[in-house]
């Protein structure tokens, strides 16, 4: 084994390329997956070390194929509750995609086919029906494969996306929903069981790199749009039929470089995030459309911790602008159909400097109410 890894930066940051953790535990550990750009996959797990920080240890690897760049990664065990039969997906610059068994800490190859005719920048598995994979590539195509039959004829294959198809997620509350991303800027929904014309289309302005689901809350859909920054769309109309774009509930914009990777802390947050009155002030400006934000900001210059609230709140640091006019988002509710509070831990990142943000977003029931009242 080798030797453990206390940070990614010992490794070269600009051939990682997909990093995702395993939704449940393999073997008791947490292992996370990298897809490199050697053309390799990666599996690292997490030390169980109560004392100090802990590190990451290399578990395997495994070469997808000669002369490319892995690309993208996803776990079938998006809503798991056991480690068996654990498999990963993997897509590549040859435009292939590699299905891959995961057993006793070693990845074996289960089939590898040809996917599209450039880059297949994406790959996921749907998390309702592990026998179904969705890939996208840079020949501006969205398709599907079932494993129980030969994966070399999709199931589907759609082009309403009009660029290259970037990201692709599952969502693990709704069964058949599934949500893409593409250069085109759209972020399309989809119901598995009709690929010929999605649920609702919503521009946002800027390439889709990435797109995750909510753990908890099944309308929420963050999105990282490249040149335009995050936001966390509300999909709850367009999920109920609607038609109609999903409005952004909330963008972060502190970033100052390509807006390239984004996901949900699983973590339940109940407690505020302590903020530091002293702290230095962001260059850039935050604007939000609903609830408000709190932010730990690491910039080359200083580190600080920021509060934000909305036009409804109270302390809006010296120079932050927040959206004057805020767009409205359903919010989340308790079993008795009444507004609850929801507070979210986030972390983004951006391409040329190599930034982590890890940022909080708390929607409390008095702006919740507001917001409904408006709608």
């Amino acid at each position: 084994m080798s030797p453990p890894l206390s940070k990614l930066q010992e490794m070269d940051t600009a051939a990682v390329l997909d990093l995702k953790w395993c939704h449940v535990p393999l073997s008791g550990k947490a292992v996370l997956g990298m897809a490199a750009a050697t053309g390799d996959l990666h599996l690292y797990t997490l030390s169980d070390s109560q004392e100090g920080p802990r590190s990451l240890h290399s578990l395997c690897n495994l070469e997808v194929g000669v002369d490319r760049l892995a690309l993208s990664l996803d776990w079938s065990t998006g809503r798991m509750n056991s480690s068996s039969d654990v498999q990963v997906v993997c897509s590549d610059s040859a435009g292939c995609i590699t299905v891959l068994s995961v057993a006793e800490g070693s990845l074996t190859t289960l089939s590898q086919w040809k996917a599209h005719d450039f880059e297949a920048w994406i790959s996921a598995f749907s998390y309702w029906d592990l026998q179904l994979v969705y890939s996208g590539g840079d020949d501006c195509k969205l398709k599907g494969w079932d494993l129980r039959v030969d994966p070399s004829r999709p199931t589907f294959r759609s082009e309403k996306h009009s660029m290259g198809v970037c990201s692709i997620h599952s969502n693990p509350h709704r069964e058949h929903i599934v949500a893409t991303g593409s250069y085109d800027e759209h972020v399309l929904l989809w119901d598995g069981r009709n690929m010929q014309r999605p649920l609702s289309d919503s521009a946002v302005g800027g390439g889709v790199w990435r797109l995750k689901w909510h753990p908890t809350h099944q309308h929420l859909l963050l999105a990282a749009c490249m040149h335009n920054d995050f936001h966390i769309l509300n999909c709850q109309q367009a999920l109920e039929g609607s038609g109609e774009a999903c409005p952004v509930a909330a963008s972060y914009i502190l970033h100052n470089s390509l807006a390239y990777g984004a996901d949900w802390s699983q973590l339940s947050l109940e407690k505020p995030v302590p903020c530091s009155p002293t702290a230095a002030e962001p260059k850039e400006s935050f604007t939000e459309s609903g609830g408000h934000l709190r932010i730990q900001y690491e910039s080359p210059t200083a580190s600080f911790d920021a509060s934000l609230e909305d036009d409804a709140g109270r302390y809006i640091p010296e120079g932050i602008a927040v959206a004057s006019t805020p767009q409205t988002a359903a919010p989340a509710l308790d079993p008795k159909g009444e507004a609850s509070s929801l507070s979210c831990l986030l972390a983004s990142c951006s391409f040329y400097d190599h930034m982590l943000h890890v940022w909080r977003w708390d929607w409390t029931p008095e702006e919740a109410q507001q917001e409904s009242q408006q709608c």
